[in-house]
């Protein structure tokens, strides 16, 4: 005989409803342990049982961690067994320090329209799959911002690391603040307040970032940063009066030149200036007027604009005594100590890694000698036996510094060496390619012109870099006579910022050479 029973659907346990599940994604040194700790004793404090644990990774995010709280009401009995981490729609709070971590957050499902609440960082700290990338490889930060408004219940976003900063404090403070405006959990500010304060260390610089940040939560979604435009003709340039009067007249040469040209000219004109003196200033104007002649007003100027940019950052290429330069200033020793946090009494000590190839002493020889010793490979494997290995530097000894600073100062010697002639000769053979074709092509001579984006850094990098900038040309050789011609050279161009080792470059040469 066979008995059917017939089984009722069983009730969700009412307790599960009390339990309350917050997620917690931090990039290390963001003090994500500590904003843990601080919500584990709250809800300790306030009567409730909590378990915290956490999930390091490193990948992509240099220590992107996973941070996990469960909470629910406690009056004794049995502990309640609580899960050790999050599942995807199943989370009530989420807290992301970073901006792209409330990305990762919500293609992970941790955020969801039902439930829960996101209090996200605007600030960023950029990936390594974001600072590989040759061209701008940086993540849109709107695209983010708009995935958050359809994905969460409510949203709270707010640049919780500038806030902090101007408090004297560290993120997980402001961030504990915005915890606490936002109401998603039912304690008072006070308690909050007093979890700071039992943790003992930086309570005054805490508590002050923590009011800052519930004040965020208050106001809800900041707005979207907009960058202010640099104002250039703002900056009075220092020395003396001549040099005044120098800086004066190059700059009224800019003053005749188009608009449209002449807002690219004057910070390109600062930057070489920057780079070497008043003089090598004279001959940028000097190679760019020439092109502003051969230019077309009804194009908008749109050759010898380009030409503006991509000349200055030409002229101003990175070489060794360049880094030396950047290396010692003294605003780069302040901006080190501010990031560092370091106040007036504490020492820093700085170490930089120099790892010097045999291609960059070559090039620091006179144009002859040093073409001699790189056309010898008994030179420069010498050269690479005594230079060629890392070194660490520590440049806050005067040893070191100074020996970085008289290299740093060598910039009369520059214009003599093997590296300026080979950069400058190369600058002639890219300018002379990009002319010869603005008067068949206009749109293709802008494209030849914007390749020199390509070019950039110094050793390995610059490098990697010339040598996709003579592929990329020598692809464009294969389409030059098409009409899309222009086209093309915008696809080589983007594919070779692609990646690091040019294999999209490969692939849309490879296209090319199939049709042409």
């Amino acid at each position: 005989m066979t008995v059917q029973q017939s089984l009722a659907p069983r009730q969700p346990d009412p307790a599960l409803g009390q339990i309350i599940k917050l997620a917690c994604l931090a990039v290390g040194g963001q003090g994500g342990g500590v904003l843990t700790g601080w919500i584990e004793d709250l809800a300790r404090a306030n009567g409730y049982a909590a378990q915290a644990t956490s999930v390091a990774g490193v990948a992509q995010r240099t220590g992107a961690t996973i941070y996990y709280v469960e909470m629910a009401p406690y009056s004794g009995g049995p502990m309640p067994v609580f899960s050790l981490a999050p599942a995807s729609g199943d989370v009530d709070i989420m807290i992301s320090a970073e901006m792209m971590e409330a990305g990762r957050a919500i293609m992970r499902g941790f955020v969801t329209p039902d439930r829960t609440t996101l209090i996200a960082s605007t600030h960023r700290a950029l990936a390594v799959s974001e600072k590989m990338v040759p061209g701008n490889g940086i993540a849109s930060s709107e695209e983010v911002r708009a995935a958050a408004e359809v994905a969460a219940q409510r949203l709270i976003l707010a640049d919780f690391e500038g806030l902090a900063v101007k408090a004297g404090s560290v993120i997980s403070a402001s961030l504990f603040g915005g915890l606490a405006g936002s109401g998603a959990l039912p304690f008072p500010r006070e308690a909050f307040e007093e979890a700071i304060r039992a943790g003992g260390k930086g309570v005054e610089a805490s508590l002050r970032a923590f009011a800052v940040g519930y004040e965020a939560a208050q106001a809800g979604v900041a707005p979207a940063p907009v960058a202010a435009p640099k104002n250039h003709a703002q900056i009075v340039p220092q020395g003396s009066a001549k040099l005044q009067a120098e800086w004066n007249r190059l700059t009224g040469r800019i003053a005749a030149l188009p608009t449209e040209v002449a807002e690219l000219a004057l910070p390109g004109l600062r930057k070489v200036v920057e780079f070497q003196d008043l003089a090598y200033g004279a001959a940028y104007l000097d190679r760019l007027e020439p092109l502003v002649r051969q230019d077309r007003a009804d194009k908008a100027h749109a050759f010898s604009r380009e030409a503006a940019k991509y000349l200055a950052n030409a002229m101003a290429y990175d070489d060794v005594i360049r880094v030396a330069d950047l290396k010692t200033r003294g605003e780069r020793f302040s901006r080190i100590r501010r990031e560092m946090g370091a106040k007036d009494g504490n020492l820093l000590h700085l170490t930089e890694f120099m790892h010097p190839g045999p291609a960059e002493i070559a090039g620091m020889l006179p144009a002859g000698i040093g073409r001699k010793v790189q056309d010898s490979p008994a030179w420069m494997a010498r050269l690479d036996r005594w230079f060629n290995k890392g070194r660490r530097v520590r440049t806050d000894t005067m040893p070191s510094f100074l020996m970085l600073y008289v290299l740093g100062g060598m910039r009369g010697w520059r214009l003599k060496s093997l590296r300026h002639a080979e950069e400058m000769a190369h600058l002639d053979r890219w300018m002379a390619r990009a002319t010869a074709v603005l008067g068949q092509n206009y749109d293709l001579a802008v494209e030849i012109v914007k390749c020199r984006r390509l070019v950039k850094g110094y050793s390995d990098t610059h490098a990697r870099g010339q040598s996709k900038f003579d592929r990329v040309l020598a692809g464009i050789a294969l389409v030059e006579s098409r009409e899309d011609a222009a086209d093309w050279a915008r696809r080589l161009r983007e594919a070779a910022l692609l990646d690091e080792e040019g294999k999209a470059l490969d692939g849309a040469i490879d296209t090319i050479r199939s049709f042409a």
